[in-house]
């Protein structure tokens, strides 16, 4: 996974920090919620995608610049 797999995925995120902070806490919001409940299924299934997504933003959200 290179500079070009992020660059290439980069449109599934968006191209300033303000809006992007912003989604990156909202999938951490709902990651909580998934963590809360790890002892129900959907908890752990909330809480698997919503970590991944959080990791793929977290990692578009350093790649912006303004």
């Amino acid at each position: 996974m290179g500079k070009d797999f992020f660059t290439g995925l980069s449109r599934f995120f968006v191209n300033n920090r303000r809006d992007g902070a912003r989604m990156l806490s909202s999938a951490l919001i709902v990651f909580t919620i998934g963590a809360t409940q790890l002892d129900q299924t959907w908890g752990q299934v909330v809480a698997l995608v919503s970590m991944l997504i959080c990791i793929y933003w977290g990692l578009a959200f350093r790649r912006l610049d303004h």
